[in-house]
């Protein structure tokens, strides 16, 4: 069986229980799996040198729109809040078909691995001119990264007095047998798996309560996870407020959209009795600091959460509205949002890389990685600190924070190298690139 040795890191950031550090560490990978991380290690196998490095365990991302890769800084939504910025974009969506889905999402993807990304989960709603899944699952594959995708919907349209145009709205009864149907074809419940599928009906604003309860008595029959958007905004609260009589939490709690197989994203509105049944429920929570920013939606509760037990993991969110998919820069931004809301001391840039890595496993389910530990997954990121982000910095963990980098020189995904020397292996990425821009193009006639 093939080894990789990572060979003496200025630090290894483990993650483990301890959250234990290496000065000078190593991290034997041995058939995709960490066999060992230590000081002093050998192999007869290929030796990584990571001198001058920092080592961490993959990031994790728990909530992304990678279709949305195609529709960066588009005319109309640069400025607008949530609602009017998804009636600018729905009607360029409508346009997409299946290599819109797949090149956005390679792009995506590739985005994510150059900035430490091994796993991310993905949040497809809308499957217009034959769009289907697995658009997503195949590329993923060609890249090499672990993907959580997940079947969203909606069902409520304008003439239902829903948000999305009725032209991109499913059927329920549809909706649900396809949710059925990628389950049984693509979702892998073993440890180590590549491929995970949950459901995920878009948000309370384009969905039926219908069929919220019935995605969720689904996936609890099929033994996967749940996810939707929550809490965003004020208008989403008011929302929720006119249309239920009720607040988010309660919505969620009672559709049967708590617990540890849920996880919800955005959450900025939370108040402190939902953050207290989020915890009591071990519901999660994805962070998306930067396109919370980017649409004035506020600033996540996430010191609270935290202090209660609250699974919290990052997302970048869609590229449409952040407008990028960098997922180191996304936990210094969870940092310093945390921070301008709560003071200086009130979070450290270890515990802003604990939640990009440890706790987006958590929050995904995943007890196989998010840790560099020997029996876990080898998803590893080795970040280059000699270079000019870092330079004259004493505190090399911190510092990749506080300073940078903000692309990795390496990424390993079950022991497979996706990134070398600060460019992707497991693709033509300037061909991605070309493609990509050829297909924006195409949208903006």
């Amino acid at each position: 069986m093939s080894e990789i040795l990572i060979r003496n890191a200025d630090a290894v950031a483990t993650m483990n229980a301890a959250r234990a550090e290496l000065a000078g560490g190593d991290v034997l990978i041995r058939g995709g799996i960490i066999a060992e991380v230590g000081q002093g290690l050998a192999t007869t196998g290929e030796v990584i040198e990571a001198r001058g490095c920092v080592v961490t365990p993959g990031l994790v991302n728990t909530h992304h729109h990678l279709y949305q890769t195609l529709t960066r800084a588009v005319p109309g939504g640069q400025d607008a809040l949530l609602f009017g910025w998804l009636k600018t974009l729905y009607p360029i969506w409508s346009r997409f078909g299946p290599e819109e889905m797949r090149v956005s999402a390679l792009a995506g993807l590739a985005e994510l691995a150059l900035s430490g990304g091994t796993l991310t989960s993905d949040h497809l709603y809308l499957y217009p001119n034959g769009s289907r899944l697995e658009d997503t699952i195949d590329a993923a594959r060609e890249i090499g990264l672990r993907f959580h995708p997940t079947r969203g919907a909606m069902s409520i349209g304008e003439s239902a007095g829903g948000l999305p145009p009725d032209s991109l709205v499913e059927d329920e009864a549809a909706i649900l047998k396809d949710m059925e149907r990628v389950v049984d074809a693509f979702h892998d419940p073993a440890e180590g798996a590549m491929v995970r599928v949950g459901l995920a009906p878009c948000s309370p604003f384009s969905v039926s309560r219908d069929l919220m309860r019935e995605a969720a008595l689904l996936a609890r029959d099929k033994g996967v996870m749940l996810h939707t958007h929550l809490a965003e905004n004020d208008e989403d609260i008011a929302y929720s407020l006119e249309k239920f009589g009720c607040r988010p939490g309660q919505y969620a709690e009672d559709l049967g959209w708590t617990g540890v197989d849920v996880w919800h994203a955005h959450c900025v509105k939370l108040d402190a009795g939902e953050i207290g049944l989020f915890a009591r429920s071990r519901t999660g929570v994805a962070h998306c600091p930067c396109s919370n920013c980017r649409l004035g939606s506020g600033i996540a509760p996430v010191r609270s959460m935290r202090d209660v037990g609250v699974k919290v993991g990052l997302g970048v969110d869609g590229s449409a509205s952040n407008d990028a998919g960098n997922l180191v820069a996304e936990a210094r931004q969870a940092m310093l949002l945390q921070r301008v809301a709560n003071g200086a001391d009130a979070m450290s840039a270890r515990e802003a890389l604990e939640i990009a890595t440890l706790g987006g496993a958590q929050v995904l389910g995943r007890t196989d990685c998010g840790s560099l530990e020997r029996g876990k997954r080898a998803d590893i990121a080795i970040w280059d600190m000699s270079g000019i982000e870092a330079a004259g910095s004493w505190d090399p963990v911190a510092a990749l924070l506080l300073c940078g980098p903000t692309r990795v020189r390496d990424l390993f995904v079950e022991g497979r190298q996706v990134v070398r020397d600060g460019h992707i292996t497991t693709l033509d990425f300037p061909r991605v690139i070309e493609t990509q821009n050829r297909l924006a193009r195409r949208l903006m006639v």
